[in-house]
């Protein structure tokens, strides 16, 4: 099987702004996203929500020193709000169940893991 990263970039002030009703269709669509994984045999192996940008800390490199400073690296609209690992053997299929979270507001996107099991 190949592991699978989806990513769920969103814009993080729409969700704020989500009422609960619109929180919980989104919801609701992402237990049918697991619920269609796993009727198709796909293992979701991991996964979360993010909690909002602001609260992400930017660890980097100047002249020999670490800067840690509050906030992403990138100012943009839209940020990472969560990511599923799966684990499959039918990505055409994991493409298609992922278009379930694919919204107007954010694309999902989906990239294979690196194994490096074979290495020292």
């Amino acid at each position: 099987m190949t592991e699978y990263i989806v990513l769920l970039p969103d814009d993080e002030a729409a969700w704020e702004r989500a009422t609960e009703e619109e929180r919980s269709a989104t919801y609701a669509r992402h237990a049918e996203f697991a619920r269609l994984l796993a009727e198709r045999g796909h293992k979701i192996t991991g996964g979360t929500e993010l909690a909002p940008s602001r609260e992400a800390r930017t660890v980097r490199r100047r002249g020999g020193e670490v800067v840690v400073t509050d906030g992403p690296f990138a100012e943009t609209a839209e940020q990472l709000g969560g990511y599923y690992c799966v684990e499959t053997d039918d990505l055409d299929d994991l493409l298609q169940v992922c278009a379930i979270l694919a919204t107007e507001r954010g694309p999902v996107e989906v990239r294979p893991t690196v194994d490096h099991s074979g290495t020292v």
